[in-house]
């Protein structure tokens, strides 16, 4: 495949976890004790492991999954109550997380690289009160400001997950540009649903996706819409580095 013409490109839109930092495995971990719980409260049953979770449910937020597993199984749970658990879910998540998070010194060096000729923002499933952890735990700060940060739990009228593109349209509109202007990042499927959902050209990225799962990723990434993907942020970076397309192997 070939990349595709970049040359109208201003902003990048990055997704967060899996893709700025490693931050699935940990949080399925965490995740999945309040998953657990939330199933026996509501009696559904299923496959709650942090493993499983993290294969079938990534690039979504809690609020989806519970959602989901609720409606499957014909459970009923009031807007008050799920957000009880939302609520209880990242706070639980956040607090892991700041503790198993590292700077990831190659995605900072891309990304201090990237600033110098792109708008950078982040649009992400995650409450920002997550973001802001993992991004701190991984010295992101300077690089992605808070006023960057949008958030499909947070930031929308009315809460919502990838893959609807709403808080990809949000991002946009926030920002002041057209889906042409700008180039999404994502490592799910469900991510670049998302982004190519409102308009957006979407790479993939599988720097921290598990080795003997990078080949199924690769191929369903493609099937969900992206231009090209590439294996760690040093070979998206240096596609960046020129307006011209060329060959992805």
């Amino acid at each position: 495949m070939s990349i595709p013409d970049l040359t109208r490109i201003t902003t990048l839109l990055l997704d967060a976890d899996g893709t700025l930092f490693p931050s699935e495995e940990p949080a399925f971990v965490a995740s999945a004790v309040v998953t657990q719980d939330f199933a026996r409260h509501f009696d559904l049953t299923g496959d709650f492991t942090p493993e499983h979770l993290r294969r079938t449910t990534t690039g979504k937020n809690f609020r989806t999954t519970a959602q989901d597993l609720a409606v499957r199984q014909g459970v009923h749970v009031d807007a008050g109550r799920l957000d009880a658990w939302v609520e209880r879910e990242k706070t639980e998540v956040t607090a892991y997380l700041e503790q198993a998070l590292r700077p990831q010194p190659d995605v900072v060096t891309a990304l201090s690289a990237l600033r110098d000729h792109y708008q950078l923002a982040v649009v992400s499933s995650s409450a920002l009160t997550r973001l802001a952890a993992c991004f701190t735990a991984s010295g992101l700060d300077g690089l992605l400001p808070a006023d960057r940060r949008f958030s499909a739990e947070d930031s929308l009228p009315v809460p919502t997950s990838k893959p609807d593109p709403a808080i990809y349209r949000f991002a946009l509109d926030r920002l002041g540009i057209a889906p042409d202007q700008a180039l999404a990042l994502e490592d799910s499927p469900t991510g670049v649903a998302s982004a190519v959902a409102a308009g957006i050209t979407t790479a993939g990225i599988v720097q921290f996706v598990p080795a003997d799962e990078q080949a199924d990723r690769i191929e369903k990434l493609h099937l969900a819409g992206a231009g090209w993907v590439r294996r760690n942020w040093e070979e998206f970076a240096s596609d960046l580095a020129t307006d011209a397309a060329r060959a992805v192997r």
